[in-house]
């Protein structure tokens, strides 16, 4: 008797919400259709060890974690190197189908994986499904990366009681939020909750970006609130500006950062709002100006909250997506779906640009709908340079544009 088929499914990189959606929906329809699911924990580590940790699925625990945050297999941001592919995974399990879920390290690994595979004479289907908070994978029509929404629904919730907090208390409060080099996240909360101020990478595609002018960015809201007697308000900085910033100002910051093993400063082990906090309030303090503020990081209370209906949805054609697509006989290719709900492939190369890799999408700030927001901050202009000289001597210097077109 043969032995029965499996698929196997693994998950690559940081969290977002709705991977369970998209675990549970590949599992049922599997199962439904005398498959065995196997779940691997730790990503690619887990491929690569000799002793993995599999989680077998049934009906009954697929069922249990659709709409819960977070994943129910244990992610890892493992890149191999020079390990021991473990071929006896695939071999003992009869494993037909390669389900990855992770951005596009994880796909271009896990196509990779599967060449190599093929040239050892086991043949096995690799589909990957798209995930980030950042929402800067470039898919067809600018659809959403899956998580991106719920992310920054909690996001908002937050954002919207911080704001009830500086309204109350008469201060600021300087946030900031996750985003590599795309300010998506960040742009999504500060327009739902109507913050005075918020500062994105892509803002920066005049001007070289310095810390200078992010504080100078933060205290013209502040000022231009001033002079309108509203005395608080939010900032809220993407840490993608950090990723932008040249190395001259992340060293002379001020802050101890520690390194990676490629020289990237780690990010995730400091907080972007409290440094941005510090700086304004030295910069207020050296204009004589009395404002109070407070930093608040949006970091990773974001990435496992409960997913929205929307990516509950969005999760749930994807995941049906790639048994559609392995149905058709189709490998190494992205499963997406568009707005209308129809499902389609999408190959790495359809992505890739000349140097091989992703092209990251960014935030159109030169379309309408930006510029509209960009209308609902608070900054100061030429108009308010009289007003404003009873608190800078120098209006101009902290005026929004200029600031955005400095040379």
């Amino acid at each position: 008797m043969a032995q029965q088929k499996s698929i196997l499914i693994f998950c690559g990189g940081g969290p977002a919400p709705g991977i369970n959606a998209v675990i549970s929906t590949v599992a049922k329809i599997f199962l439904k259709d005398g498959y065995r699911v196997l779940g691997l924990h730790e990503g690619f580590k887990g491929i690569f060890s000799e002793n993995p940790s599999i989680k077998e699925f049934d009906f009954s625990h697929a069922d249990r974690i659709f709409s819960r945050g977070g994943s129910t297999l244990v992610m890892s941001r493992f890149k191999p190197s020079d390990e021991k592919l473990n071929t006896n995974l695939f071999l003992d399990n009869n494993v037909r189908l390669m389900v990855n879920i992770g951005g596009d390290d994880t796909a271009s690994t896990a196509n990779r994986i599967t060449n190599y595979l093929s040239e050892e004479n086991i043949n096995i289907a690799n589909i990957h499904v798209p995930k980030t908070i950042d929402n800067d994978l470039p898919l067809p029509d600018r659809n959403p990366t899956f998580g991106f929404h719920s992310a920054k629904d909690e996001g908002v919730r937050i954002g919207n009681t911080t704001y009830e907090d500086a309204r109350t208390s008469n201060n600021w409060f300087v946030m900031s939020t996750m985003g590599r080099s795309a300010g998506h996240l960040a742009f999504g909360i500060a327009t739902s909750c109507h913050f005075p101020m918020m500062i994105i990478p892509e803002m920066f595609d005049r001007t070289k970006i310095t810390f200078d002018k992010v504080v100078r960015l933060i205290v013209s809201s502040m000022v231009k609130r001033k002079i309108e007697d509203i005395h608080y308000g939010v900032a809220l900085v993407s840490e993608g500006v950090f990723h932008i910033m040249p190395d001259s100002e992340l060293k002379n910051c001020g802050v101890n950062f520690t390194y990676d093993e490629h020289g990237h400063p780690e990010l995730g082990n400091v907080s972007k709002s409290h440094i941005f906090n510090v700086l304004v309030q030295e910069r207020l303090k050296e204009l004589g100006i009395k404002i109070k503020s407070r930093p608040v990081e949006l970091g990773y209370e974001l990435r496992c909250c409960r997913p929205i209906g929307f990516d509950l949805t969005l999760c749930t054609l994807l995941g049906l997506g790639v048994k559609k697509l392995f149905d058709e006989g189709l490998s190494g290719c992205i499963v997406t779906a568009n707005s209308r709900g129809e499902v389609s492939p999408l190959f790495l190369d359809d992505l890739q640009g000349e140097d091989g890799k992703i092209p990251p999408r960014l935030v159109n700030i030169n379309s309408a709908f930006a510029q509209l927001c960009f209308q609902n901050l608070n900054y100061l202009s030429e108009p308010d340079y009289h007003r404003s000289k009873v608190y800078l001597k120098n209006p101009e210097a902290y005026d929004f544009n200029k600031i955005l077109t400095e040379t």
